[in-house]
């Protein structure tokens, strides 16, 4: 019961910040597409290109699709977070500047 609470809040947070994106890619560069035969699980590589930029919800999203994950997170330092892998969850690690420093599923 509780995870299914929990799943349901992800998803209504996840579509009000897709609501709020504007479509389009202000960084200037290309950002790769999730991989053919998408399942929903995540492959941390093709979000490596967030590396070292600034943490936002408009990357976040960009690196969601490209890494072909269901769900995202920003993970900043000394955040609380719980052991449960999840394989469909992509996870950027940010520094105390707000950058992006590692990419990983989970």
């Amino acid at each position: 019961m509780l995870r299914t609470r929990a799943y349901l809040a992800t998803l209504a947070v996840a579509a009000v910040l897709a609501g709020c994106s504007t479509g389009g890619d202000s960084s200037g560069g290309q950002v790769p597409e999730a991989p053919a035969g998408d399942d929903g699980r995540c492959q941390a590589s093709g979000a490596d290109f967030a590396v070292g930029k600034m943490g936002s919800a408009e990357l976040l999203e960009q690196a969601r699709k490209a890494s072909g994950s269901q769900m995202a997170r920003i993970l900043k330092p000394h955040d609380v977070v719980t052991l449960e892998y999840r394989s469909e969850r992509l996870n950027l690690n940010v520094d105390e500047q707000g950058r992006v420093t590692r990419v990983n599923c989970g």
